[in-house]
């Protein structure tokens, strides 16, 4: 997508970055004396989009130190009490900064995200960082290289200020462990920001960086982008290399299991897009051969969208303050003129795909410890029997498993006819928004909502579509509830087609509103 003019002087700029704040009133109106004018401008940018940051620093309206230096001075009031930053980079990054100025100042320009300060997830291997997956057996771990992630960042331009937190193996809807703790959601602190991209949504949301590279198996990178109100974007499957990622475990093949995928987070649609083009395409052998491209958006304005939906399911129901948020946005969007469809699309079992989905997960990951003795087991909350799936997964022969993959192709063929004559898919990205933290055994935990106990399992439910078939999907903030916590609706794109969804979750954004920044966050 487009960046903005490079023609806007100084006051306009300004405004501008007001303006993609929500908060004109923070500005001055009469220009800055110019001793104080880049610190000024550097106040000013820390929620606009990394996409414009870059603009600014290449610009000159302000330099990657000035921005670079402001945004540690968040961290530094901002992460005490949020613990989402928690490899910190800062000597590194303040030293990069400086870098990237005197290029600048030579004319030199790394890439699109020259100068901007960003976060990767702990679980990307940096060279000579620690690289644990929140894992004490790893604790001593620092890689000789860069994930395939952190490297392409690196050429973009990025600083990275530090890693962000995760749960142990990156295996939770949580965000704590035992090397680093627990992180916060900046909405409220008592509540989960989501796993396991967690300390990354929780950072963006808090203004503590720019840009995240974040993970997906389970709704890593959408559920927190939708507890903290954040973009997150799960890729086409294999479009964006998992090189260098924990899980699996150092010194094993990273091979691919047919679900996980690398991705990226921001505050702006735009910025997914442009993460993408950064991130995606083959690496190692592969590159010897193929070249990645991405298709543009299949279409030009919000109008033109034809989309289908479904925003709650007796299989897994929303709960009422979520679901009354995303039915306004249907009704929004049918009143800005997209074309919009009630209903599953043919062909699609929910049912069926859901337990597709979970048998290939469980499947695919280390076996799940038994939880210690005497842990109550809850029954009966949730239409989705898990433990029979669980037992049948753990024994999977070779032709069970191959039979599973026929299946998770048939469900990404049927999505496909879908999409010959629709464009994409609206969906819930979680049946409910950010819940208590809760540190108890896995498998006995319950989440309390105002309709009734719930199963934890259910968190898996309606990010598996996407997850299944390979699909991209992105998670796009569209309200609050009456409590004031973040709901995030997901938009199911064709395959390969990453950008359609992206697109359209900004086109959303122009029309009802995107990223709205936490109470207490702003300077």
């Amino acid at each position: 997508m487009p960046t903005q003019s490079h023609e806007l002087d100084r006051r306009n700029f300004l405004k501008t970055g007001a303006a993609l704040l929500g908060s004109a009133a923070l500005l001055h109106d009469t220009l800055v004396s110019p001793a104080h004018a880049a610190s000024d401008a550097a106040t000013q940018l820390e929620y606009v989009s990394a996409t414009e940051a870059a603009r600014a620093i290449q610009a000159k309206e302000v330099t990657s130190v000035e921005l670079t230096e402001h945004i540690l001075a968040r961290i530094e009031k901002f992460n005490p009490k949020l613990n989402s930053i928690v490899v910190p980079l800062f000597d590194e990054a303040r030293a990069r900064a400086k870098e990237a100025d005197a290029a600048l100042a030579k004319g030199d320009t790394w890439g699109p995200l020259h100068g901007v300060p960003i976060t990767i997830k702990e679980t990307f291997g940096m060279k000579g960082v620690a690289t644990t997956a929140g894992n004490p057996v790893l604790k001593d771990n620092k890689p000789d290289r860069d994930a395939t992630v952190v490297e392409r960042m690196r050429a973009a331009g990025g600083v990275i200020l530090g890693k962000t937190n995760v749960p142990l193996m990156a295996s939770d809807i949580q965000s704590y462990n035992e090397i680093y703790g627990t992180t916060n959601n900046p909405w409220d602190l008592t509540r989960t920001p989501g796993g396991s991209t967690g300390g990354g949504a929780a950072s963006l949301a808090a203004g503590m960086t720019y840009l995240e590279t974040g993970s997906d198996i389970g709704g890593s990178i959408r559920t927190p982008a939708h507890f903290c109100g954040v973009y997150g974007h799960k890729p086409t499957i294999a479009v964006v290399p998992r090189t260098g990622h924990i899980p699996p475990m150092p010194g094993t093949h990273n091979t691919e299991n047919g679900l996980s995928v690398a991705g990226p987070l921001a505050r702006n649609a735009a910025d997914l897009m442009l993460a993408m083009q950064i991130l995606g395409g083959p690496d190692g052998d592969e590159a010897t051969a193929y070249r990645w491209e991405m298709p543009k958006p299949r279409r030009a304005s919000l109008q033109e969208y034809k989309v289908g939906y479904v925003i709650d399911d007796p299989i897994c129901p929303v709960i009422p303050e979520q679901k009354e948020v995303l039915a306004n946005t249907i009704a929004m969007l049918k009143k800005a003129g997209v074309q919009c469809t009630e209903g599953w699309p043919e062909g699609v079992n929910p049912a069926k795909q859901i337990e597709t989905y979970l048998y290939l997960l469980i499947a695919s990951l280390p076996p799940i410890a038994p939880p210690p003795p005497g842990t109550k087991i809850p029954t009966g909350l949730s239409p989705l029997n898990v433990t029979p799936i669980m037992m049948r997964a753990s024994a999977a022969s070779q032709r069970d498993y191959t039979k599973g993959v026929e299946e998770q192709l048939e469900a990404r063929a049927v999505w496909q006819r879908f999409f010959t004559g629709h464009d994409l898919f609206l969906l819930p990205v979680n049946f409910t928004t950010a819940f208590p933290h809760d540190h108890s055994p896995f498998l006995g935990r319950v989440i309390e909502t105002a309709a009734g106990p719930r199963a934890y399992t259910d968190l898996l439910y309606w990010i598996s579509f996407a997850t299944l078939t390979g699909l991209p999907a992105t998670s796009a903030p569209v309200g609050r509830t009456a409590k004031g916590l973040p709901v995030n609706m997901q938009i199911m794109g064709p395959y390969l087609e990453d950008a359609t969804p992206i697109d359209f979750a900004g086109k959303m954004a122009e029309a009802i509103g995107g990223f709205t920044a936490p109470p207490g966050y702003a300077s």
